[in-house]
């Protein structure tokens, strides 16, 4: 097998209360490398076509990479996978912290939970050793409040990965909470964990992880950390971690504002980075092994409403500040703190506030309705819906299942400005004046999602009137970026102060003894890439080319202020990208992998399961 696996997969099956060691298959291992891999990899072998997100037949897997828990920048980053309930394909989502190298400490690869419980449960691995303990006194509390209790009675040393009320009442946006601050926030993890009925997994390991070569390993990672601090960026970017980037984001009009009906928020100022900083930051908070701590652990004090919170990062900034219209740090930080306690992925949560807001603001929804009256730029009525949301009380109950879900169920136009692709809720940037990254969004496997390829900059350097070109500058991204997702690593050092990729695969091969170059590193993400594609057609009936369009409030209405007034992407444009994208990927005109790329890459197994069903 090599450095840096531990060779061993770890399943528990709540129904029958058991749990086991497996082997690590090696050509999984060679073809899927880790995390990401092994994630869609498993879910795509073992759950069938056609389950129930929220049903027993689905299952999570969480899945570290042979980078994670090792010597060198960074390298705390682990998978969580399943069948998704906001989307209905395969979802996954990213999660830092400490929760990666724990799970490698203690002797595994990935975890695959299966079953379901018919009580509320905990997982805890300690080595080898995996009980499933009753967690009637965790369930029903917050996310921090729960981690806290459970650290308490187990041990500081055990770290832990859990749901919060939002989950247990499987929410389509719940997410999985770590480290009282760290999320895998999307595609709705924490409601297939909550219809399990699964509270946490706390894992404590005392294993080494295996190296091929040791003593390169501390040359390289000594030699990475110090590349980390010579960048010029190092110390301009990690004061202000991702929020920094709002005053950039905003001056380019890209920002999300009033659920994406523009693209600049005047008030901007009030909510970036800068304010963080002067006003409620008490402390930087990294992941393991981190040179460039984002994580801002902060204090906010609204009225009489106080919390301590880790944060805000960008994406809540502009999901919940610009595109709720709240206008002050400490309201941002606030509704941060209401998502994090009830396991809300920020994201999504404020992307389905803002349209519940417009559908309320339009008369599409009314106060009678909703419960009472709320309005944009106002705390209590965030905290309001949020909280809704989170116990599926009253309109808070249709909400939970997300803008697609709700606009087809209120109706009278709202689906035009339900801001989501493939059923998830659009990230921070808004596209009308950005082509590549708007095709990245479109694009995106498990939906609209940033983290796969985010080329706003790409569109500002380069021309963002001009559409030839970007479907292969988001390829490229959609490359790149997935490699860190595989090999257990935080591509933010690469992203945002420039440190060169080309390091990773040199560790690779030095932990792993493999020697891999980064075109086989980009192959075995293009893998992975047309694993989740083919699984979509085959899960989704019709599903193609038209589940790639963006909302029409994207093509419909040109941008009505800030710098990018007037500005619009047309339907002959996005059909132009798309086309050109679906040639360079080697997929036909509807989107779909062709057999011969799929066999190129490996996957016999997709071209058959596409051709059993007719599709191919």
């Amino acid at each position: 097998m090599g450095g840096g696996y531990m060779g061993k997969i770890l399943r528990v099956n709540l129904a029958t209360k058991s749990a086991k060691a497996e082997p690590l298959d090696p050509k999984m291992a060679h073809d899927f490398i880790g995390g990401r891999g092994f994630v869609q990899k498993i879910l795509y072998d073992e759950v069938p076509v056609g389950a129930d997100p929220l049903g027993p037949d689905n299952k999570v897997v969480m899945a570290p990479g042979p980078l994670s828990g090792v010597f060198m920048p960074a390298s705390g980053k682990i998978q969580f996978g399943a069948l998704s309930p906001a989307t209905g394909i395969m979802g996954d989502a990213n999660m830092g912290g400490h929760f990666s190298a724990e799970v490698k400490y203690a002797g595994y690869d990935a975890i695959i939970i299966e079953g379901m419980s018919d009580h509320p449960c905990i997982v805890v691995v300690d080595d080898d050793k995996v009980e499933i303990r009753d967690a009637a006194r965790y369930w029903g509390k917050g996310s921090a409040a729960a981690e806290k209790m459970i650290k308490d009675d187990l041990g500081e040393d055990f770290q832990v990965a859990l749901i919060g009320p939002a989950g247990e009442n499987m929410v389509n946006m719940a997410c999985v909470s770590h480290d009282f601050g760290r999320q895998a926030g999307r595609t709705g993890i924490g409601a297939v964990m909550g219809s399990k009925k699964l509270k946490a997994i706390a894992v404590r390991g005392s294993n080494s992880i295996p190296l091929a070569d040791p003593d390169r390993v501390y040359e390289q990672g000594r030699k990475m950390f110090q590349g980390c601090f010579a960048k010029p960026g190092f110390k301009e970017w990690t004061p202000l971690g991702t929020s920094g980037v709002t005053p950039w984001v905003n001056e380019v009009g890209a920002f999300p504002t009033k659920n994406f009906w523009t693209t600049f928020f005047e008030d901007h100022e009030g909510i970036g980075g800068e304010a963080l900083k002067e006003r409620i930051w008490l402390t930087d908070k990294g992941c393991f092994g981190c040179p460039t701590p984002c994580g801002k652990y902060s204090h906010t004090r609204v009225g009489e409403k106080a919390a301590y919170v880790e944060g805000p990062e960008y994406e809540t900034v502009a999901l919940l500040g610009g595109n709720c219209m709240l206008r002050t740090i400490e309201e941002v930080a606030y509704a941060n703190y209401l998502c994090d306690e009830l396991g809300l992925d920020t994201i999504s949560g404020g992307a389905v506030v803002s349209f519940a807001l417009e559908c309320a603001e339009r008369g599409i929804i009314t106060e009678e309705q909703i419960g009472r009256k709320v309005q944009w730029g106002d705390i209590d009525s965030f905290e309001y819906l949020i909280t809704a949301i989170a116990r599926r009380e009253g309109i808070g109950d249709t909400l939970a299942d997300g803008v697609r879900a709700a606009a087809a169920k209120f109706g009278q136009g709202s689906e035009k400005f339900a801001i989501h692709v493939k059923g998830l809720e659009w990230s921070g940037y808004e596209a009308r004046w950005a082509p590549a990254m708007m095709l990245a969004y479109m694009t995106c496997d498990i939906g609209a999602h940033h983290n796969r390829a985010w080329a706003i900059t790409y569109d500002v350097a380069k021309g963002r009137e001009e559409v030839e070109g970007k479907a292969a500058k988001v390829i490229e991204l959609q490359r790149i970026r997935p490699s860190f997702d595989l090999l257990g690593a935080c591509r933010l050092q690469w992203v945002e102060i420039g440190f060169e990729f080309e390091h990773y695969p040199d560790m690779f091969e030095a932990v792993t003894g493999r020697k891999m170059t980064v075109e086989e590193l980009y192959e075995a993400t293009d893998r992975v890439w047309n694993l989740t594609r083919t699984r979509a057609f085959l899960e989704v009936p019709g599903f193609g080319r038209n589940s790639d369009y963006p909302p029409p409030r994207f093509y419909e209405e040109p941008i009505p202020t800030g710098p990018g007034k007037g500005k619009m992407l047309t339907m002959e444009q996005l059909d132009f990208m798309l086309d050109d994208y679906y040639a360079q990927r080697g997929w036909d005109a509807k989107g779909k992998p062709t057999r011969a790329t799929l066999e190129r890459l490996g996957l016999e197994k997709c071209a058959q399961d596409l051709g059993s069903r007719g599709l191919l």
